[in-house]
């Protein structure tokens, strides 16, 4: 008989926490807190506020155009971190990327024309996502990569984020942003409904010379009110003399104002224009493509079978040990299919915008970081994307092409080299809480 999550005993799960220490991906969770959606999807929440972020290529003045910018960003955020709780009533532990796992979409608009998502898990330990997003007919694209490092108290489970974004936009000469990512915490765990707070600051750097100093907070500190926020835009040159500031909640509203600027509304983020993100059907996707290859732990956690969850997942998971272990035997790297690594000395344009930001460069430390102590500029690199990858690759977000994937080849050789010594112990299943997965 199946376990089902109504046996789960939320005071165990508690427990465990309370003694947690190492990576979050492979913390235990009960089912009923467990999301069927993979965190490759998550990388969609960068565009499904799809007019605000084709608005920013339309806009001639570069002032406003930043504005512009700071809009779609804001819009952002409710979708990336609160949607899950207003739609299911609690945060959700997403499904952990598999090294090579991949999702892609296209939102498709008749007026403002299609734009693609492509994202690619390049890193399982630490785990790391990277993303791109890209319309040709408004020419502009956002790339970026996000990884997370966690620490769990019985209280709150603490999340710094590591990478950034690059929006760029072609129609202006290649004008650049650089977006760094929010620290956060969740809370709510000890009343068994997670939600994420955002927390700390957060930067918007151009290449025009604006920048933006988004700073966080939950209730009761700014305001009586939660996922409260401010901003303050300046010009590089200039960086005392505030041009704009922004103030509200990024779930809500928010209005801006400035010096020759009366307050007025500046975003309502719960009436803006979400446009959902297409994605193939299953039966068309590629085998690394994230629904299609979780679709059986996808599906046993919609029926909160304990026991079906554990088995599909544990098949997924000893196989990707499996095929770490052999890759080190053999001197193999796993390839990656859309993204390669970037020195930041490589990159004289990233190493301006972060100075100017006044953030370390690389992942020495976390997104938004103003520390750069241990940041070499020889060594620490940057996930980018590569168009001619991406051309090569027969996975595409509509349909894909019919050449043969040099990857989907590798992993088929990695599967019939001969086994690691001890390789059969990876294969018994490990057992876990009661429970829990």
């Amino acid at each position: 008989m199946a376990t089902s999550a109504s046996s789960f005993s939320w005071a165990s799960f508690l427990k465990s926490i309370a003694s947690f220490n190492g990576d979050l991906a492979s913390l235990t969770a009960p089912p009923f807190i467990l999301s069927p959606v993979s965190l490759t999807e998550y990388t969609k929440f960068w565009a499904e506020n799809y007019p605000d972020f084709i608005a920013i290529s339309k806009e001639e003045d570069p002032e406003k155009r930043f504005i512009k910018v700071v809009k779609w960003f804001i819009g952002t955020l409710k979708e990336q971190y609160c949607s899950r709780n207003e739609k299911l009533g609690s945060e959700k532990k997403p499904l952990n990327p598999f090294l090579g796992e991949v999702f892609t979409g296209q939102w498709k608009d008749a007026d403002l024309g299609d734009t693609n998502l492509v994202s690619e898990q390049v890193s399982h330990h630490p785990p790391v996502t990277a993303y791109s997003i890209w319309n040709d007919k408004n020419k502009l694209s956002l790339e970026g990569y996000v990884g997370i490092k966690a620490s769990i108290s019985t209280q709150a489970i603490s999340v710094r984020q590591y990478g950034h974004s690059v929006l760029t936009l072609a129609g202006f000469g290649d004008e650049k942003y650089l977006i760094t990512l929010p620290a956060l915490h969740i809370e709510g765990i000890l009343f068994g409904k997670p939600y994420v707070e955002l927390e700390g600051k957060s930067f918007i750097q151009s290449t025009t010379g604006y920048k933006a100093t988004i700073e966080y907070s939950g209730k009761g500190y700014f305001s009586g009110k939660k996922n409260t926020f401010k901003v303050n835009i300046v010009q590089n040159d200039k960086p005392s003399a505030t041009l704009y500031n922004i103030k509200g909640q990024w779930s809500g509203v928010s209005k801006i104002s400035g010096p020759n600027f009366p307050e007025q509304v500046f975003l309502d983020a719960t009436k803006q224009q979400v446009l959902e993100l297409q994605v193939k059907d299953i039966s068309q996707q590629n085998e690394f493509e994230t629904r299609k290859a979780w679709l059986k732990v996808a599906e046993a956690i919609k029926l909160g079978d304990y026991e079906l969850i554990h088995k599909e997942k544990s098949e997924i998971e000893i196989n990707q040990r499996i095929y770490r272990k052999r890759e080190e035997r053999d001197g193999k790297t796993w390839p990656r299919r859309w993204f390669d690594t970037v020195l930041v000395k490589d990159e004289a344009w990233y190493e301006k915008l972060s100075a100017d930001a006044g953030v370390v460069a690389g992942t020495a430390h976390s997104s938004s970081s103003t520390e750069t102590k241990k940041a070499d500029r020889e060594v620490d690199t940057n996930w980018r994307f590569s168009k001619q990858k991406y051309l090569e690759s027969p996975i595409r977000p509509d349909v894909n092409e019919t050449f043969p994937d040099v990857i989907s080849q590798y992993l088929h050789e990695l599967q019939e080299e001969e086994p690691v010594a001890n390789e059969d112990d990876l294969k018994k299943e490990e057992a876990v809480p009661e429970g829990t997965v």
